[in-house]
This record gives C-alpha cells, structure tokens and sequence, in this order.
C-alpha cells in the first residue's frame, strides 16, 4: 500500500474516529483525544470549505462530546444511521423497538460482567475486548437478537459485534454527504481503520478519490498509514500545505 499525498482545496475529507483520530482504548468512554484535533478539524475544514466530516460508529453526541468545535462538524453516527449534513438538519433510519434485542444482550452480560453492551440510537453494540474468548458467545446472543428485530443486520468489528439497520453504512453516508453541499464535486477521500470502513474504502476509490487504511490488516484501501500517530501528524501536514506553508512529502 502507498502512503498518502496531500490533499488539495477541492478535497472532501472523511474520517472514522477510533483507531483512526484517537488511540483504541479498552473501553469506548476511556478513550483520549489528543488536544491537537479538533483545532486540526476545525483548521482543515476551513481550508476546504467546510467539506470535512466524522463517519464513525459512536453516536452523534458522542463525537461532539469528544470533538468540541465553535462551529459543529458535520457527522455521521451509528455507522450512518443518525446523520448532520452541513444545513445542522439530522435525519436518522427508522428503526423497530429494539427492547427485545437488549433483553437478550443483557441477559448474556449479567453472567459474564465483563462484558458491556452499548445502547446507541438505532443500535445496540456488545464489546468483548477485554473477553476475547466470548467471541463465539457474543455472535450468537447477537444473531439470536437480530432474529427478534426487523430490518436490521449483524456488523463486526474490532472486539465488538453490532446490531444496526440494514440500510446504514458508512459507504451510504458518505455517498449522502457528498450529494450535498458543500461536499458535492469534490474528490472524497476516506481514513479508516476497522472491517467496518470497507464500504466507504471501496465507494470513494470507485469515485476516483482515496482511501487510507490506518493499521494493519486486509483492506481494499489503496493507501495506508501505520497508526492514528501518523494521521495525526498527516493532518497537520496536510493542514499547513492547504494553507501554503511547504511541506516535506513522505515517500509512497
């Protein structure tokens, strides 16, 4: 894989959160933004028109928690099932009670504790990072909950299986927002680390833009960066060269 260049002014920039802008912690609510980016976000998105925005799977709320800016990002959560275009407008998919689905999660999580469900809008997640051995137990309360829920679909991801509607997916959010001002006729790249990134890797590589893979593993992005260290210091790269302060290109 090759690293990536810099971008340019008509860029529309797309970044995944964990394990991509921040360090993966044992648990969602102990991770730690480092000071530099949302001031990185904030100075990125002013060089491209605002045509920067955060695909991840935590909620909306989450990310702004994490991610205070004067001016609010735009943000797809729930892996694109709650989503703020630019216009501040968000619309989510519509999903069944999920009541039934958490019933059945709970009960597996009351006899291992050392697991932690997560109920997102429109979705509910179940970590087993730091019970790696219950993947197999975890799976299968997970399929057994889906079998209840109309209309929505298993994800896995790093340590965590995940139930969210069918029609959500990142590569859908990040196709809505560049229908949209101002990420419209923009070439969309996307920086992402996990299985659940493939669908946007694969859609802005099919619309001629770039997508980067943050750690190891199998992936269809044609780019890669080794860790959320680098895209860290891509961005303020790629922040002082949209600016015109010269830059050291890293050699592919």
């Amino acid at each position: 894989m090759l690293t990536p260049d810099l971008p340019d002014r008509a860029s529309a920039l797309f970044f995944d959160f964990d394990g991509t802008l921040v360090d993966l912690a044992p648990r969602p609510d102990a991770v730690r933004v480092e000071p530099q980016v949302p001031e990185l976000l904030a100075r990125l998105g002013s060089l491209v028109g605002g045509a920067v925005a955060v695909v991840s799977g935590r909620p909306l709320a989450e990310i702004d928690h994490h991610l205070p800016l004067p001016q609010r990002l735009s943000v797809a959560g729930v892996h694109g099932a709650e989503r703020r275009g630019a216009d501040g407008l968000v619309r989510r998919i519509a999903v069944p009670p999920l009541e039934p689905a958490l019933a059945m999660v709970e009960e597996l999580v009351r006899e291992h504790p050392v697991l932690r469900v997560e109920r997102k809008p429109c979705a509910v997640a179940l970590h087993y990072r730091q019970a790696p051995e219950l993947e197999d137990a975890c799976v299968a309360a997970m399929s057994e909950a889906m079998r209840r829920c109309e209309g929505m679909t298993l994800m896995r991801g790093k340590m965590v299986v995940e139930l969210k509607p069918r029609r959500a997916s990142k590569g859908a959010a990040v196709r809505s927002f560049l229908d949209e001002r101002p990420f419209r006729h923009r070439r969309p790249w996307f920086f992402g680390d996990d299985v659940t990134d493939e669908g946007a890797f694969e859609l802005v590589q099919s619309l001629g833009g770039v997508a980067v893979k943050i750690g190891e593993g199998e992936t269809l992005a044609a780019h890669h960066l080794p860790d959320p260290a680098a895209m860290r210091d891509w961005l303020a790269r790629a922040a002082d060269h949209l600016a015109g302060v010269p830059v050291e290109r890293v050699a592919p």
